[in-house]
């Protein structure tokens, strides 16, 4: 169980990486435009804004992979919970699906992370 917990957390640390990358790097250009369904006009006005959300999300990716090097369940629900709280926030006031695509999969490895630390 505990090889699972960390592997989910592994995961959601590799889906925030992703999006650093999309949100600093590729919010402007026709990948990012066609992941978000942005016009040109929109994703270059939007993307300094994008770029600071990007930097956000890598910071929650290095607490995750802080979390997993040191192996401290209350880092992993702390970085996890943080990722539960964004995907909500996101989820209820830019786009439903991020409540789907970040807070759910964070919720799922904080649920096994739990489970995997009871004894």
């Amino acid at each position: 169980m505990r090889i699972l917990a960390n592997l989910l957390v592994g995961l959601v640390a590799l889906s925030h990486v992703g999006f650093l990358v999309l949100e600093m790097f590729f919010w402007d250009h026709p990948v990012g435009r066609r992941i978000f369904g942005m016009t040109p006009e929109v994703s270059a006005a939007s993307a300094k804004l994008a770029a600071n959300q990007g930097l956000y999300n890598g910071f929650l990716a290095a607490g995750l992979v802080w979390a997993l090097w040191t192996d401290r369940r209350e880092l992993k629900i702390f970085f996890l919970g943080c990722v539960i709280v964004a995907g909500i926030f996101g989820g209820l006031t830019a786009k439903t699906s991020i409540l789907f695509t970040q807070g759910l999969p964070a919720a799922v490895a904080l649920v096994t992370v739990m489970a995997a630390s009871r004894r």
